[in-house]
């Protein structure tokens, strides 16, 4: 691989042909790095989680029921809808992440985050107040949207930025554990809410307690992340005044071929993470039968493999590298979601086994596409570039997959339709990984250029 300079071709904004050389941050910064990332990630993921964590109750609450089929693709319909915030969140958290810095952008997410999760637990039903509690309940998810527009991709670049060379997969994949974790905490409170009321009470107030955790959760975030210094690469950049004034138009200008490779390979990373963390529940109750518990178990058990499995692959992806990780992960989609699916409508042993297949191939491509993302861009376009090419993905693929899922089921007349709508999406993935994908494991972080061949 060569440094490309992007100069040749006229703008008012160049990119400084530069690689500069930041001092080590010690052992304790790190740590402290890891913590803040840490601690805020789960404060996110665990409020945007707990709309899927209570999907089928929620459809029971904000829809009129007359036809339970058309309530529950409603209620995907608004999930979906809190997406398509996320470009608008993508291009905002992006750029002042690039132009301002990393720590005071993820400490604005984390605020609106926590915030719009908490209105969502103090909303009325639509018994109370009719339409007006599912345009609310849309547009608090578009809040939620906005937020998480910017957070993964912003948390990623902000702990590799501190994280020791040769090990960047590794600390990168506390970002994608502490999502699995929020999951399974989140899990595990539907589970204990489910187990300790009734029905009645889980449609009047037992739904409400993830969401209002969200106003603690989100306090401890937003200290944490404002306790922190930004990173010793943006820091660099500010003492070069390297700091773009443009960066989102920059990074598609110069970038297209890492925007649009991100996207192709994201594709598979989104719609397999929210087919297992947000679908799974709703599909083994709504679709296959099993009850709720059952179903939230599952779900619970799945997320809890994904968590296990991600330092394991981390690991793996430092010691082997990026694109041999995302091939093994899409092809182990194409080969194996379909029995993945057919042991879920097995039996309850199954379904704990198809859906830990899916998760544990979901953290190989997900502890891969981290690093990835992060180390294919410039810094100057870090936050922007891969803002962008993943927000795509989980806007036109993931927040719709539970909706397009839920619809293939009805249209096809098979549980196992969605196995085949991940297989070739995972198809597609692998093409493009084979084709557009540049290692990037050796690529310097405080490069300044863009690496193409």
């Amino acid at each position: 691989m060569t440094g490309h300079s992007t100069d040749s071709t006229p703008t008012a904004e160049k990119i400084p042909r530069t690689t500069e050389t930041t001092s080590a941050p010690s052992p304790a910064v790190r740590r402290k790095v890891t913590l803040a990332t840490a601690i805020g990630n789960f404060v996110e993921w665990f409020d945007s989680g707990a709309y899927a964590i209570m999907s089928a109750t929620i459809a029971g609450i904000f829809f009129p029921q007359y036809d339970k089929t058309a309530a529950l693709l409603a209620t995907w319909a608004v999930f979906a809808g809190g997406f398509i915030a996320r470009p608008a969140g993508a291009v905002f958290f992006g750029r002042y992440g690039d132009r301002i810095g990393r720590n005071r952008m993820l400490a604005l997410s984390v605020l609106c985050m926590s915030g719009s999760t908490l209105l969502i637990g103090l909303l009325p039903s639509y018994t109370t107040i009719g339409v007006a509690a599912p345009v609310l309940l849309f547009l608090l998810r578009a809040v939620q949207g906005f937020s998480t527009g910017g957070e993964y991709t912003g948390a990623s670049a902000f702990i590799m930025e501190y994280a020791p060379e040769g090990r960047r997969a590794r600390y990168a994949s506390v970002v994608a554990l502490t999502v699995g974790l929020a999951s399974v905490t989140g899990s595990l409170t539907g589970l204990l809410i489910t187990w300790s009321v009734d029905d009645a009470s889980l449609r009047s107030w037992g739904w409400r307690i993830p969401f209002l955790l969200a106003g603690p959760l989100g306090l401890i975030g937003l200290y944490l992340r404002n306790r922190i210094e930004d990173t010793p690469v943006f820091r660099a950049m500010e003492r070069r005044e390297a700091v773009l004034h443009a960066p989102i138009r920059e990074a598609w200008r110069v970038c297209r071929r890492q925007v649009l490779t991100l996207f192709g390979y994201s594709i598979t990373n989104a719609v397999g993470y929210y087919l297992m963390s947000s679908y799974l529940i709703a599909y083994m109750s709504e679709e296959v039968g099993y009850s709720k518990t059952e179903a939230m178990l599952t779900g619970f058990v799945s997320m809890l493999a994904y968590s296990a499995a991600c330092p394991l692959m981390a690991a793996a992806s430092d010691r082997w590298g990026r694109k041999p990780m995302l091939l093994t992960a899409c092809t182990g989609f194409a080969v194996c979601t379909l029995p993945a699916f057919w042991l879920i409508g097995t039996s309850l042993a199954g379904a704990l086994v198809g859906a830990t297949v899916l998760a544990v191939f979901v953290s190989v491509i997900g502890t891969s596409n981290v690093p990835a993302m992060v180390e294919m861009f410039p810094a100057q376009l870090r936050a922007s570039g891969s803002a962008l090419g993943y927000t795509a993905a989980y806007v036109l693929f993931g927040g719709t997959a539970p909706f397009v899922a839920t619809g293939l089921v009805t249209v096809a007349g098979t549980p196992l339709a969605p196995g085949f709508y991940l297989m070739a999406l995972a198809i597609v993935s692998a093409l493009v990984v084979l084709a557009s994908f540049r290692e990037t494991r050796q690529l310097s972080l405080t490069r300044t250029t863009v690496i193409d061949d």
